[in-house]
């Protein structure tokens, strides 16, 4: 991205300063978001004090689709789409889709947006993502933890589950990047001891709530792969392990028989 302003110079300074390795894109979008009316001195320091460009911004771009995200909010990852991908392949017309650990709702969206027209509902237990995910969700957001935010109506109607739910283990959030670590809330990242807490509780639950044939997918990491794997199949559900390199992408999506 290029832009020809008097200011691009010095916010690409203080940037590169910081540590922001594509500085001249993200002065660029920080230079249009202060065209639009915000205080670029006080956007780029917001960046420069290791705030995630997204939440500076107020959007983030996934799958083609601008979401809205407030401060504290998880940001949608781009290893993300792998999830989606995975989802919409098992996603037809009128099926009923839910996206727990929703966050924005971005994964939720995107399936909705590439798939057809769905039944689609949200769910997050944070109030923050929850607001958040209601700026962007054309469907039904939820407050809650798990499925207990579900109304009682979906139970055995789920066609596709989808869950990005946290994953890093407890002692390792410590070694995350500081945009994550500091400006995304603890419940979006914390997955326990081994990473795999909420990931457990998810494939636990999942077979009530999802039709025959209905699908459960998860998001993991490639070391955690065969840990969730497990999960899904102690839950009843046949598993597989699907991974993209070049997205750096790991999901397990296992089904209801």
């Amino acid at each position: 991205m290029t832009v020809d302003h008097p200011d691009l110079p010095q916010v690409v300074t203080r940037l590169r300063a910081a540590g922001c390795v594509f500085a001249e894109d993200e002065a660029a979008l920080l230079l249009a978001a202060g065209a639009d009316g915000g205080d670029l001195d006080a956007l780029v320091t917001r960046r420069v004090e290791g705030e995630p460009l997204e939440q500076v911004l107020g959007w983030a771009e996934f799958c083609g689709i601008r979401f809205a995200v407030e401060p504290g909010v998880f940001v949608p990852r781009q290893r993300t789409r792998l999830l989606v991908r995975e989802a919409v392949a098992l996603t037809s017309p009128g099926d009923v889709v839910v996206d727990l650990c929703c966050g924005t709702g971005a994964v939720g969206v995107a399936v909705a947006a590439a798939a057809g027209p769905v039944e689609l509902h949200a769910a997050d237990v944070d109030p923050a993502a929850v607001r958040c995910a209601r700026r962007n969700v054309t469907g039904a957001v939820h407050l809650g933890d798990l499925f207990d935010a579900l109304p009682a109506g979906l139970r055995g109607r789920v066609d596709v589950l989808v869950a990005n739910a946290p994953y890093v283990p407890t002692e390792a959030i410590a070694l995350m990047p500081p945009e994550a670590r500091d400006h995304e809330a603890r419940a979006a990242l914390d997955g326990g001891a081994d990473g795999l807490d909420v990931q457990r509780r998810v494939a636990a639950g999942a077979p009530a709530w999802l039709a025959p044939g209905g699908a459960l997918l998860i998001e993991t990491s490639g070391r955690q792969a065969a840990g969730t794997l497990a999960a899904v199949t102690r839950a009843g559900l046949a598993g597989r392990v699907v991974v993209d390199e070049e997205l750096a992408g790991t999901v397990v999506v296992a089904v209801r028989a």
